[in-house]
């Protein structure tokens, strides 16, 4: 959003980070067409850096992408190759925040070791917003916007506010929407060396693209990044009966948490044998990739209910903050992309004043929540048919992935983009 609000000389940005440095973490991250077209428009130099870090060229010809292999004999098979418009751009999560952070303006000023505790929105518009950390500290700033993921501190205060104007039988609704639930879905992340795996097995089909590799439950997904110096994993385990309800915003309905060591636990270590346990019966296939593991991190997917809203007044959400989703169509990364460049267009816009701010986000959430939720659901559902927990045939698979996921590549953010400057210079058009 930083970056993209650079546009606008007249918007003066100050990024609250609760981190000690912008370090760069994280393993793989995919960007689908729809979104790295969003991503060009940042600009041509910034675009050639994500293409250097990424080592092969945007194409939105028809490639393969993902083979995916039924995985639970002693020889697996091939159940179908997803064939997208446009490839998926494959980073290491370091070298993406690395370029994003090399492009912030000079007029963006940025605060390390300011966690966020709560916010005070007075109703005058013409006060400005009462930002509180949890070091004592405090701030002020006319807009705020909660891009904290999905253990955001702006989130619950904004449904808070929200509930306090609903009527009587929304607002536990609203309230139950405040915290993050476990999906129902647990990770297994980590990266191996290329060259280990190519000295066991010289001609792996991974190296020739994503595949992934799958029985009930469990399956997982592998693919080259970083120029090919790596193979990033990332295998899941999933519950059905939580899948099924996690976008649920149904306070009387109950859900178990995930138990880790202690209970704020999302992530923790695992050995290569913990890792590999739950694909040690996979076939021979999968087993070569899984015996170069030497450690990784297992994750509780934590996911955020459907919300009522994501703007209240002057404060709105984004990305994992917003709509933070399973992470089966590698869409996460991209919906915050669009989330990020539709708020600056509306926010930048010269029609766009302090007074209007509201509406200009009450446009952003017309226009995002929608499609961000149904990509949500679209996500889930394709976690289902990649675990084999569907109804769906095994021979029509690979077409219900396909429909399911061609938003990716089929679609383009242009048309929103249009609907917000139109709404934000026309103000008789009702948003509601």
């Amino acid at each position: 959003l930083a970056v993209a609000l650079s546009r606008y000389p007249d918007i003066v940005v100050d990024v609250y980070e609760a981190a000690q440095s912008f370090y760069e973490v994280g393993a793989g991250l995919g960007v689908w067409p729809r979104s790295f077209k969003v991503l060009r428009k940042l600009g041509h130099d910034l675009e050639r850096q994500l293409i250097q870090r990424c080592g092969y060229e945007f194409t939105e010809e028809y490639v393969p992408c993902i083979k995916h292999r039924k995985s639970d004999q002693t020889v697996g098979f091939q159940l179908f190759d997803l064939v997208t418009k446009g490839n998926q751009m494959r980073f290491h999560r370091a070298d993406f925040h690395g370029v994003l952070l090399s492009h912030l303006s000079p007029s963006c000023t940025t605060y390390n070791a300011k966690r966020l505790k709560s916010y005070i929105q007075p109703r005058s518009r013409k006060s400005p917003i009462k930002l509180i950390f949890q070091d004592g500290s405090t701030a002020t700033c006319d807009v705020l916007i909660g891009a904290d993921g999905i253990k955001s501190s702006v989130r619950p205060c904004m449904m808070r506010e929200l509930a306090e104007v609903v009527g009587p039988h929304e607002k536990q609704s609203v309230l139950s929407c405040m915290n993050p639930i476990w999906s129902g879905v647990t990770a297994y992340r980590t990266l191996i060396p290329a060259e280990k795996l190519r000295a066991r097995c010289p001609n792996h089909r991974v190296f020739a693209g994503g595949i992934t590799q799958a029985d009930a439950s469990q399956f997982f997904l592998a693919y080259p990044i970083s120029l090919g110096k790596y193979i990033n994993i990332a295998g899941f385990t999933l519950q059905p009966d939580l899948v099924n309800t996690a976008y649920e915003a149904d306070p009387r309905m109950p859900r178990r948490s995930f138990h880790g060591r202690a209970d704020s636990d999302w992530v923790g270590e695992l050995t290569a044998e913990q890792f590999v346990e739950p694909f040690k019966d996979f076939e021979e296939d999968a087993k070569q990739i899984l015996k170069c593991v030497e450690r990784g991190t297992l994750w509780a997917v934590h996911t955020v209910k459907t919300l009522p809203s994501t703007n209240f007044g002057r404060v709105a959400l984004l990305g994992d903050a917003a709509h933070a989703m399973l992470p089966f169509q590698g869409a996460g990364a991209g919906q915050s992309i669009e989330d990020a460049y539709l708020l600056a267009t509306v926010l930048g816009h010269k029609a766009t004043t302090l007074d209007t701010v509201p509406r200009a986000l009450a446009i952003y959430d017309k226009l995002r929540r929608p499609f961000s939720s149904d990509v949500a659901l679209r996500s889930r559902f394709n976690g289902q048919l990649c675990a084999l927990q569907t109804n769906v045939p095994l021979h029509r698979l690979g077409n219900t992935v396909t429909k399911n996921w061609e938003w990716a590549w089929l679609t383009e953010l242009d048309d929103a983009l249009e609907e917000a400057v139109k709404l934000v210079e026309n103000s008789s058009i009702n948003i509601r």
